[in-house]
């Protein structure tokens, strides 16, 4: 090894573009963030060979004076914090102070800019260093070409002109997102490929999102102690494979946060199938001084004060926004009188119900007393292939999954029961041939089962014997229940994984409890688990995450029978 020596400018800035700027979209990201700090409400990007070529960003904003042209290309010079005390509480999106000098250092830069008390506007570029005269209008242009032409080795690593450009549009999109007040524009190799207007927050959602995603997505507003979220999120039918229709923002700024992705994830994980992904555009506004966002040089990473507050923060306000019960569209009460004509008598679902639930919804509505609108899903008129039930309401044909519909009935009252589940014996106890795996699990977790209202023991070497099921689940097949659940017992891996994955077995519990397909129902049995539907929680999702339940409107059958043509 050679003596200690301290190494040059240039190349401690082509060191710190490693990090800052892994590839064209986080140059990107950074001169738009720049854009954004200085206020302007209009930013153009021009891309060429997906910014490997050229990045070109213009902007209106408040421009950089000429006797700062120098400093705004020399490492951690910034005009944005002068203070430890500045840092601890940034409000803006870039702050270190070492963006455009690492940029500079790996390409061609050349820097405009003017102020709004200039006559006209100045220049600089990385090579020369030198400052210039420049027509141009108020703000700032930015001009990155052949970005790590003198770093080959870097320049090697860079994807096909197709994927950087890829990246950033992904880059583009989270920028136009968090800054719905601005106006973008993007063009790429001469074309436009995007154009976008100041909006609102749910416009600029709509716009970056596109029309499904606004047609399945709820809006998100909530405050509690200094925390507030707004935003859109996705019903769970509108789940994908992919995690790319993802946006979490913290104080204006896209984040990557294992603990906000856990929240997202907890509090769909009731109403959304384990294998897909949630969508959605989240924003979370904080104190600036509860977080730190100097974690890493890309600024995508921070720090939480209070991790705990603010998990539970998001997870309560996106669990409020996918619990409410059936959606209440407007109703007509000459309608509902009309369509409610119930044949009286007592249900008997298979699965126990509180009697006196169905004698309040098995009296006829009188108008005068019992608002129309108090039921959404209208009242049922029919039921195709022993599988939906169909009813109308005030907007006109509601579709209802019935076997889905009502295993999420049954799935909240078991969670939302004791610790410990009243057993119903069985009058005729029902045995089966277990695998090696259920066996071993049913001896091994008698205390467990017992506590989930099973009686499942060795009748045999061979069989076992179920003796008992949840009392809430009388009726179900209580062979291919005690099978389904020793089945889950044995993947979870023992007792104690067993009760942190409580509610994913009382799903499994649910679904073999709830009524079946094929089975035939009266008009009072149809209605009455309209009405269930109605007063549960997550009512428009399945378990699994499928949707319970349809609306056609009128207007639709109408355009299908081309009537009023």
């Amino acid at each position: 090894m050679g003596s200690i020596k301290i190494l040059p400018d240039l190349l401690v800035s082509q060191i710190a573009a490693g990090e800052v700027v892994e590839r064209p979209a986080s140059a990107l990201k950074e001169l738009l963030e720049n854009s954004i700090d200085s206020g302007a409400t209009e930013i153009s990007v021009h891309l060429h060979e997906g910014g490997t070529k050229l990045i070109r960003v213009v902007d209106n904003g408040s421009g950089i004076d000429r006797n700062e042209l120098n400093l705004a290309l020399t490492r951690h010079a910034t005009s944005k914090i002068a203070t430890l005390e500045e840092l601890h509480k940034v409000g803006s999106l870039g702050f270190r102070g070492e963006a455009l000098a690492s940029i500079a250092a790996v390409s061609r830069l050349e820097l405009v800019s003017r102020k709004k008390d200039q006559d006209h506007g100045w220049k600089i570029d990385s090579e020369s260093g030198k400052t210039l005269p420049s027509a141009g209008g108020f703000g700032t242009s930015v001009e990155v070409a052949d970005i790590y032409f003198n770093t080959p080795a870097r320049r090697k690593f860079l994807k096909s002109a197709s994927t950087e450009y890829a990246h950033c549009a992904e880059v583009f999109k989270r920028i136009a997102l968090s800054s719905p007040q601005v106006a973008f524009t993007l063009q790429h190799n001469g074309k436009a490929q995007w154009q976008l207007k100041a909006s609102s927050l749910e416009g600029r959602i709509s716009d970056i999102l596109g029309e499904e995603f606004g047609k399945a997505a709820f809006l998100l507003e909530e405050d509690s102690s200094g925390l507030a979220i707004r935003g859109a999120a996705a019903k769970p039918a509108y789940a994908a494979s992919t995690r790319e229709d993802q946006y979490f923002f913290v104080n204006g700024r896209f984040v990557r946060d294992k603990l906000l992705s856990h929240a997202v994830r907890q509090a769909y994980q009731d109403v959304l199938h384990h294998q897909m992904h949630p969508a959605f555009a989240l924003f979370l506004a904080i104190e600036p001084g509860e977080i730190d966002v100097n974690v890493h040089p890309a600024k995508t990473e921070i720090r939480f004060r209070e991790s705990r507050a603010i998990h539970q923060f998001v997870f309560h306000a996106l669990e409020k926004g996918l619990s409410p019960p059936a959606a209440r569209p407007s109703f007509s009460p000459a309608r509902a009188e009309h369509a409610y004509n119930p044949v009286q008598h007592k249900i008997d679902w298979g699965v126990a119900q509180p009697s006196d639930f169905y004698e309040k919804f098995m009296e006829k509505p009188e108008a005068s007393h019992e608002p129309a609108e108090e039921f959404p899903l209208g009242f049922a008129i029919g039921q195709l292939s022993g599988i939906y039930i169909l009813a109308q309401n005030g907007e006109g044909l509601v579709v209802v999954d019935m076997h889905a519909a009502h295993e999420r009935i049954v799935y909240e009252k078991l969670k939302s029961g004791n610790r410990q589940f009243a057993m119903q014996p069985l009058l005729i106890p029902a045995t089966f041939i277990p695998t090696p795996l259920e066996a071993e699990t049913a001896l091994g977790n008698q205390a467990l089962l017992s506590e989930m209202g099973f009686d499942i023991s060795s009748l045999s070497p061979t069989t076992l014997v179920v003796r008992a099921i949840p009392a809430l689940l009388k009726g179900a097949d209580a062979a291919a229940l005690a099978r389904a659940v020793l089945r889950d017992m044995g993947e979870f891996g023992g007792s104690r994984s067993v009760t942190e994955r409580r509610n994913e077995l009382l799903a499994t519990m649910a679904c073999h409890g709830a009524v079946r397909a094929k089975r035939m129902l009266t008009l009072a049995e149809m209605n009455a688990l309209l009405r269930e539907m109605e007063a549960t929680e997550r009512s428009g999702q399945c378990n699994h995450g499928r949707p319970t339940w349809f609306q056609l409107p009128l207007s639709d059958l109408d355009k299908m029978f081309m009537r009023g043509k």
